[in-house]
């Protein structure tokens, strides 16, 4: 958790929830698990549990403290949505959302179908408020599913995080319906699996078709011509320019 974060389409991490678990392909080298298993077994530490799934209470209130307004990423070592943080934990983590409008927070899940029912259930006025955006991963064409979760969710900016992108994923003007933001990138780490430079051009097509912003963050530890050279060297330039396009603040 930081007011300051390297992630390039955010400003700031908060995580009120620690730990996860792996349900889909794009869960299988986890930078989240990766840098929290360093620390299992260190008293004291943070991650002391590595990646067990922890509830951080004295976190919640947070994001009330920083003033200078900002965009907060929820859960970056972790997924709000999982099924063991009880409702009434996400209806705290969300309250604290809501005071805190001068913020614009990215809530980013796996678990569409909880944060469907949940919103469903939990959002008494049928609309959440504008500056939370709400978002799924869709890693394959096999997890575009979730994108119809999603969009049943009532928020003003729905986004897609399709990263890192293991196959070409085909959005469909249906796909894109409700959908402001799409974010692409391969993945890095010593395991990464590469990703082919068409997969991100034909979604970049169908974003600019559909008017949906799109975000090219990273092409992971493999460059365009498909040689290993690491994240940092790799870049993020598609096609000679940064893809940087993100919703108008609200």
């Amino acid at each position: 958790m930081a007011d300051k974060s390297t992630i390039e389409w955010t400003d700031a991490t908060w995580n009120p929830v620690t730990g996860c678990d792996k349900i889909s392909p794009g869960c299988k080298h986890c930078y989240a698990e990766k840098f929290a298993e360093r620390w299992r077994g260190i008293p004291g530490h943070p991650y002391e549990q590595g990646f067990d799934l922890r509830l951080w209470p004295e976190r919640v209130k947070l994001p009330l403290q920083w003033k200078t307004p900002r965009m907060i990423f929820v859960n970056s070592m972790s997924d709000l949505f999982h099924k063991d943080v009880p409702d009434h934990f996400i209806r705290e983590v969300f309250e604290t959302m809501c005071l805190a409008d001068h913020h614009i927070f990215q809530i980013l899940t796996k678990r569409s179908g909880r944060m469907m029912e949940w919103t469903e259930k939990y959002v008494a006025t049928g609309k959440l408020p504008e500056h939370i955006w709400m978002g799924v991963s869709v890693e394959t064409q096999g997890y575009a599913w979730r994108i119809r979760e999603l969009q049943k969710v009532p928020a003003k900016v729905r986004f897609l995080s399709v990263e890192p992108l293991l196959g070409p994923v085909h959005l469909r003007a249906k796909d894109l319906r409700g959908i402001r933001w799409v974010i692409v990138g391969g993945e890095s780490g010593p395991k990464a699996r590469p990703m082919d430079p068409q997969w991100p051009r034909a979604i970049r097509a169908q974003c600019q078709k559909y008017n949906v912003d799109f975000f090219f963050k990273q092409w992971g530890a493999y460059n365009e011509a498909g040689e290993r050279v690491g994240k940092k060297e790799a870049g993020r330039i598609l096609d000679g320019k940064v893809w940087d396009a993100m919703p108008a603040m609200v």
